[in-house]
Parts: structure tokens; sequence; C-alpha cells
């Protein structure tokens, strides 16, 4: 997994270490949502104790926090990569993913898709970018 991080990100990472004392490398924007991916075992820990740890990233970055859980380097188990794009996209859902070399299906109905892309295709562009971070696929949305 090759992550480009700005120094803005690096900023996000420092204060989400400190608070959480969860060492990650992943942090990334969607939705104007801060996404920080940690290991599926500390998922918990970096939440903290009745989302304590999430309330106060959010007060200090005056945004939107979610934690969410990375998949293993390298995976193509599909059930994983799924989880972790419905975790990205929550609340839209979508039906079903499709795996091939060089690309990642989305399948979704039509309200869905609509979400999906966004005003302008500007969450399908984020998606796209976080899809050829993590798993180096294009990412079509159907």
């Amino acid at each position: 997994m090759v992550n480009i991080l700005d120094m803005r990100d690096i900023r996000y990472i420092n204060l989400f270490s400190r608070i959480t004392k969860v060492q990650t490398r992943f942090c990334f924007n969607y939705n104007d949502t801060v996404i920080f991916g940690v290991t599926k075992n500390q998922v918990s820990k970096a939440i903290g104790k009745e989302g304590i740890n999430v309330r106060r990233i959010n007060e200090i970055l005056k945004r939107k926090i979610k934690i969410i859980g990375n998949p293993e380097d390298g995976t193509q188990n599909v059930a994983e990569i799924k989880r972790f794009i419905e975790d990205i996209v929550y609340p839209v859902s979508f039906k079903d993913i499709e795996i091939t070399e060089n690309e990642l299906i989305l399948n979704a109905g039509s309200q869905s898709k609509a979400a999906l892309i966004g005003r302008q295709r500007r969450r399908e562009n984020e998606l796209k970018e976080i899809i050829k971070d993590y798993f180096k696929k294009d990412l079509r949305i159907v």
C-alpha cells in the first residue's frame, strides 16, 4: 500500500497518535470526513471508551472523524475489500463488488450510484484516489 501524505495529513496523524496512543500511517479525506485506518485489533482502542478519542479529535479539528480497520497488506480477499469500502462510504450502500486484474467495480442502485458519485464527481474522485493508494486498481461505479 502506498499512501501519499501532505503536511495536513501528517499533522492529523500526529494528533491522532498523541490522543489515541495508536500508531497509524493511513489518513485520507472522503466526503468532508477525515478517515484514519488502523489495524483491526486496535480499532476499539483508537475509538476509546464511549468514543471519547473520536470526540476529542473532532472538537480539535472541527471536522467529522472516522476510524476504520485497514485491510491486510496486498490482500485480494473480496469480503475484506468490500468491508473496507463499506466503512468508507457508510451510510451509502452498494450491492456488490467485483475485482478484476486492474479494476475494482462497484455495483450500486440508481440512488446509491448518485450518492457514490457525488456532485461534480467529487466523491467518486476521492474514492478512486483511495482505491488507487490501497489496492493499486482503478475504480468503476455501475
